[in-house]
This record gives structure tokens, sequence and C-alpha cells, in this order.
């Protein structure tokens, strides 16, 4: 459950006609008496429910305050009870809970000898098919015993924090919105490679300068206002639980869903680590994938992707270098598997079909399970594939070590197929998952069953590996 903003008079979609400042006006009028009462009442009934919701609802008494002439005189109770009106409860996993990726987790202190602590994200599905990204934490121990923490009561939400934009993104990203190429370089010029807000906003002021003598001023800078809006950084608060931590759509082009990310905990050549996870976001007409980096699960930066790889669903991103390039399973063409490359993690340039479909299993299109997982033998790459009745199957595929273009073998029967007890759900007959964990010699493997339970299976390495290889 988290706390959403709500719009009196806005709540039917479409609609244009707020009733907020007469909800205001009403709640002004209340005595203090009444007002202490009703507040009272909203916080035991509601407090339990939410990660500290007093300031939550002095945060949303924020967003309407403009509309009050006296904002200041109005009390703390009074502000926190406005705050209450204009909130309401969205239940994240109403609809689904599924396609769960799974990383070390970047704490694995104090474990016995041989076990793992993990993190594992899962999509979550809400009231009008709107997916947010939800996490969970367990452990694996030296006999591939699997075991859950116990979720948080409570989610956290996270606010917006400063962030650094890279000028190669805004490149990129205009050149594929189109345009006049003239006004945005103007803009560009005055960018340096790393910049912040200010900067932009000094850039965007001089162009609209030139409004008079450059008649795309204003369409440029709006869609340099919409690129900034679409690459952010959000904080959660420091003393809350990785488990109790929601990503909710935010930027424009993921407004109606944040769907399937694949994390993948990656290694730079200089050593340092962080956690990526591609997504596919999308706005209501389109999707696209884009890239969520953390390094701690508690700061995220969420940036967009381009080129002509960067399109469709299922991005999977490899966990280091290869050959000093960036590594990527693509699904440009909505129905193979593809590898892509890109120089700076951002721009994605043209692929080269690993899979087509073949087998029965996967007629109707195939697409990857996750990151690939290096081995000595090569990477092996989990797959799904669509066949007969929309049925949903898991595959395995290997790729070379020093050239992932080479694919070494590949299963002709699914990995893994839904069983009888795992056919009804949201999507019925599906299995999925968006990435495993290597654990010794098993590929600790979560996955969805049909849009509805989460599910884990362990895959012995060594003999999958075999399978791939005769």
């Amino acid at each position: 459950m988290i706390s959403r903003i709500f719009l009196p008079g806005q709540e039917i979609v479409a609609s244009e006609q707020s009733r907020s400042t007469a909800v205001l006006e009403r709640v002004l009028a209340l005595s203090d008496e009444q007002v202490g009462r009703s507040l009272a009442t909203t916080l035991r009934s509601f407090a339990a429910r939410h990660h500290d919701l007093a300031s939550t609802l002095e945060s949303r008494f924020g967003l309407v305050a403009h509309r009050l002439a006296d904002p200041d005189g109005v009390s703390r109770e009074r502000r926190q009870l406005i705050g209450a009106f204009f909130s309401q409860e969205y239940a994240v996993e109403a609809a689904a809970l599924f396609n769960p990726s799974m990383v070390a987790h970047p704490d694995q202190t104090g474990l016995p000898s041989g076990t793992t602590r993990f993190v594992m994200s899962v999509r979550a599905v809400g009231e009008g098919h709107l997916s947010s990204i939800e996490f969970r934490t367990g452990t694996i121990d030296a006999g591939d015993v699997v075991r859950f923490d116990e979720p948080a009561r409570t989610t956290a939400l996270p606010e917006i924090v400063p962030t650094a934009y890279a000028k190669t993104v805004f490149e990129h990203q205009h050149a594929e919105l189109g345009g006049d190429q003239s006004s945005a370089d103007f803009v560009l010029d005055a960018l340096p490679d790393s910049f912040v807000r200010a900067d932009l906003d000094r850039a965007l002021t001089r162009l609209r300068g030139q409004r008079l003598t450059r008649g795309s001023a204003a369409r440029t800078a709006e869609r340099f206002e919409w690129i900034a809006a679409c690459n952010y950084s959000i904080g959660f608060p420091a003393e809350s639980r990785i488990d109790q931590r929601v990503i909710f759509p935010r930027g424009p082009s993921e407004s109606h869903g944040l769907e399937d990310v694949r994390l993948v905990r990656f290694t730079e050549p200089d050593g340092s680590v962080d956690y990526r996870g591609t997504y596919t976001a999308f706005d209501g007409a389109k999707v696209v994938p884009q890239l969520l980096r953390t390094a701690d699960f508690q700061k995220f930066h969420v940036s967009q992707l381009s080129g002509p790889a960067a399109k469709n669903k299922g991005m999977a991103l490899f966990p280091r270098q290869v050959d000093g390039r960036y590594l990527a399973l693509s699904r440009w063409d909505r129905e193979g598997n593809a590898l892509a490359s890109s120089t700076d993690r951002s721009h994605w340039a043209g692929s080269t079909t690993l899979q087509s479909p073949q087998q029965p299993w996967e007629i109707v299109q195939i697409g990857n399970c996750g990151p690939p997982v290096e081995t000595d033998a090569g990477w092996l790459v989990l797959t799904h594939g669509v066949g007969p009745m929309r049925e949903y199957s898991i595959g395995a595929v290997l790729l070379d070590l020093a050239d992932p273009r080479k694919v070494l073998g590949q299963l002709d029967q699914p990995l893994l197929s839904p069983a009888v007890d795992e056919r009804d759900g949201y999507v019925p007959n599906v299995v999925y998952s968006c990435g495993g964990l290597l654990h010794g010699d098993t590929l600790v493997m979560p996955y969805g069953c049909s849009d509805a339970t989460v599910r884990i299976a362990l895959v012995d390495v060594p003999g999958l590996l075999t399978a791939l290889q005769t």
C-alpha cells in the first residue's frame, strides 16, 4: 500500500473540473476541535499502514498551499488534515505480482560461509494496470536453501534529489524526437558534458530570449524540459528497508508503468561496482527501454536509452564490458534475440541477430529472461519463448565468452514450462523470469507464474551447460 495524491473532481479520467478550492474552504471552516478529532481518527486508522504518514500529509498540504491566502497561518494539525483530504491509498499489488530478477545484495557481512544475501526485484501491478517496482530480500545458504525475509508492513516512496545530466543523453534523445537542430545545438553548445538543472535553465533562458528570431525556440525548450523530466534521481529515506521501497512511475515516458526490470551487478574495468537495471517504460502509447542505476538501493538514477537497438521490450545488460564495449541483449525487432553494443551506456548501435523463433514452443516470439550469466563455458542466457495458446516457457542459450555473437548451443526443449498449478492468474499460462543469480554451481532462478505469484527454481549449472554443448 502506498499513499498517492488525490485531487477531488479530477479522479475521473480526462476530467479537468477541480473541486480542490471548495474542499479547502470546507476544511478551513471546521473548528479546531473537529480538526483535532478528525486528524486523530485518520492517523489512528492509517498511520500503521504507511511510513511516516504525518510527514507525507504535510508534503501533500504543500502541493495545494498555493490556493490559500495565508498558508503560513494554518496550524500543523489543520495542515495535516488538509493533506489527508488530498491523499488516497493505492494497492500496488492489487492486480498482479510477477517477473522477478535477482542480484547479490550490496551487504554480504555477517553471513555463514557459503551463504549469499540477495535482493530480488518484482513487478507489481495495481488499479488501472499501473506497474511499479518493488523489492524483496533474503538469503541462499550453502545447501541452496532459499529464505525470504519477512516483508516490512509499510512501504516507502522516494523523493526527487538533485541529479547530474549527461549531455550525450540529451543529444541522442533530441535527435530521436526530431525538431530544429539549430536551436537544439544552441542549447547543447552552452552545456558541459555533465551538467545540473541550473545549467539547463540558463541555456533555455538564453534560447527563449531569441524566440523572435528562432521560431522553434518554445518547441525546442519544451522538448528539453521533457527530456529532463525523463532523466531524474530519487532517494528513499535512509532509515527505510530495501523491501519497503517502491519505485512508482514519475517521468513522462513511464507515466503508465515501469515494467520488468532486469537487474545486474555491473563491474567496470576499474573494478568499481554498481547495480543496473533495464526496464520497459510505458507512456500509454509506446514502450521504450530505460536504465535504472544504484550503488546501494537507496538512491537511484533513471536515464533514457537511445539508438536502433534500444527499442521495444526486454533489453538486458551484460555484467561487464566485453572487448572494451558495453553489451546488451535486445529484442528490437519484437520477435528475436539480438546483441547490441554501446560505448557510453546510453546510445545502442545496430545489433547482431542471435536467435530467431524456430521450435514449436517459441514460434510466436522469443526474448531473454534476464542478463547473461558468466560461466567458464560461456555466457549463459535464459530465454523465453511463446508457443501455442500464447503459452510462455523458459529456455536457454550459450554464447561465446570472448565473442558473444557466436551461439555455442541452445536447448531445443524448454527448461521450464507452466505446471498445472502455475497456469491460472492475471495472464494465464506464463512462466517468466527477468534474471537469476549464480550461487556456486546453482543458478537460483526466480520466476513469475501467470502474473499471480513468484516461485524459485534451482538449476544445476554444470548439467545445463552439458546439455547446451551436446
